[in-house]
């Protein structure tokens, strides 16, 4: 027994034992709630998509998700589908003088007596019908400019009459023929060489690869007054949407910057994609007026501009949120979505804004569910100024209390809308642009593209006609934009 009893471990070895594996545990019981989160953190990329965040709806593939039509920024407006009752509608006009007449005669006989009609009375009214169509052959015209000589019957001298802007050379294309070219290529996303062939197709015009690059060389660099006004329009609109998206530029990792409103657009690139890229833009360095974005830190840098930040950015993140079961979140988008309603209807009702009782309980409503959120999370108030590891959810709910106005500043000032979609359509299509081509092979080549579709963005959205302004910029009078207010 007393051998036995020599063998058994002391009262100090068990309890330092058992402080040990008390350790041990503590440390494996970290590491599963690593590991959980890493899961769950890996978990909502996986699921995320173009309906809970701002991956872009071509990442989705051919398996749309499912949208929740409670979520959805398209209310029910209760009317039936199609055109609505009152509504004229729209057709093709005739015109009073078509370019040219096609009579066609009876054929045969009479169908009342078979007698030959080749000697029958003409008669007037005649149906008719008119198609439009354009011509069978789009052929060049070759216009020869000559240049005319004047003795002067005073002193004998000979006068010279001068040739227009652009016409230079012995023989050359034209204005509009140059226009074409580079609308094929940096309107409608056409390669070169699938625009030569377009050229030579519609007009017969034997044009090289080489030849179109060096009209959109020039178109571009024909602008340069067109962007100094683009950017000094965009410095003074009340309000401007800002954007940003990579790109492959020169073989690396560049970025493509947007400033639009509903009558300007305007795009640059740039290696970085921060602060140091945006005040070589030139817009937001002296920016006075609201600046819708999404919220990206480097925007905070401009304190002088009014910020605003997008509701569809936070309706896609709070869905996210809500998907991983946060009540608060859920709460929240129901609150904007109400808020977006609200402001739409009293637009329609032709009010200026909402009363101040409606804001007073809309803020209310807001704080609300910010509290709720923060009961949800205990001691993330507490430590809200800490840089440590969160969850988005978190990061959401913080970002939210903090910036509270410029998350509604949609209802307070009916000129800036509920999103930032006028800045992600028009740079849509330069992400269209990269998906076609792959990337831009030089810097000036994504200079070049960039000035020539602001110029035609803003041109569109002024109700101007590409190829007019196009061609007028061949020309060497290219068109400039109008203050009109964004």
């Amino acid at each position: 027994m007393a051998g036995r009893g020599a063998d058994r471990p002391s009262y100090a070895e068990l309890e330092a034992l058992v402080v040990a594996q008390a350790a041990g545990i503590a440390q494996l019981e970290a590491r599963v709630g690593e590991q959980d989160r890493l899961i769950a953190e890996l978990r909502q990329r996986l699921d995320a998509n173009s309906r809970n965040s701002s991956k872009p709806p071509s990442s989705d593939g051919y398996r749309k998700p499912p949208a929740k039509k409670d979520r959805s920024l398209r209310r029910r407006s209760g009317r039936k589908p199609g055109g609505q009752k009152g509504h004229e509608g729209s057709h093709l006009e005739r015109v009073q003088t078509p370019d040219r007449r096609v009579v066609h005669e009876p054929e045969g006989p009479c169908a009342g007596c078979g007698r030959d009609l080749a000697d029958a009375e003409e008669l007037e009214g005649g149906q008719s019908r008119q198609v439009f169509d354009i011509p069978e052959e789009l052929a060049l015209e070759v216009i020869e400019h000559v240049a005319g000589l004047r003795r002067c019957a005073g002193c004998g001298r000979v006068n010279e009459g001068r040739f227009p802007d652009g016409v230079a050379q012995g023989a050359q294309y034209g204005p509009s023929l140059r226009a074409l070219g580079v609308y094929l290529h940096v309107f409608q996303h056409i390669p070169y060489d699938r625009a030569r062939q377009i050229v030579f197709d519609l007009a017969r015009a034997e044009v090289s690869t080489g030849t179109l690059k060096a009209w959109v060389d020039q178109a571009a660099q024909g602008l340069t007054e067109f962007d100094c006004q683009l950017r000094s329009l965009l410095g003074r609109a009340p309000v401007v949407h800002f954007d940003e998206t990579g790109a492959r530029i020169a073989g690396r990792l560049g970025w493509i910057h947007s400033a639009s409103t509903g009558t300007l657009t305007r795009f640059t690139s740039h290696q970085k994609r921060g602060v140091e890229a945006m005040d070589d833009a030139g817009v937001l360095s002296g920016f006075t007026g609201v600046a819708v974005h999404d919220g990206w830190k480097p925007y905070r840098f401009y304190e002088r501009a009014i910020h605003a930040l997008c509701g569809g950015h936070h309706l896609r993140e709070l869905l996210a949120a809500e998907e991983t079961g946060q009540a608060w979140a859920s709460g929240m988008g129901c609150l904007l979505l109400d808020a977006k309603d609200a402001v739409d209807q009293a637009k329609t009702a032709g009010l200026r804004a909402l009363t101040k009782q409606a804001l007073l309980e809309l803020h209310r409503s807001y704080r609300s569910v910010i509290a709720s959120g923060y009961e949800e999370h205990p001691g993330l108030a507490e430590n809200a100024g800490q840089r440590i590891k969160r969850t988005k959810a978190e990061n959401l709910l913080l970002r939210l209390d903090d910036r509270e106005e410029e998350a509604l500043r949609f209802a307070h000032d009916f000129r800036v809308p509920f999103t930032n979609n006028r800045a992600e359509q028009d740079i849509r299509m330069v992400k269209l642009q990269q998906k076609i081509s792959g990337c831009w092979r030089t810097e000036q080549g994504a200079e070049h593209y960039l000035r020539i579709r602001s110029y035609i963005s803003t041109a569109r959205k002024q109700h101007q006609r590409p190829l007019d302004v196009l061609a007028r910029l061949a020309s060497g009078q290219a068109w400039m934009p109008t203050p009109a207010p964004g």
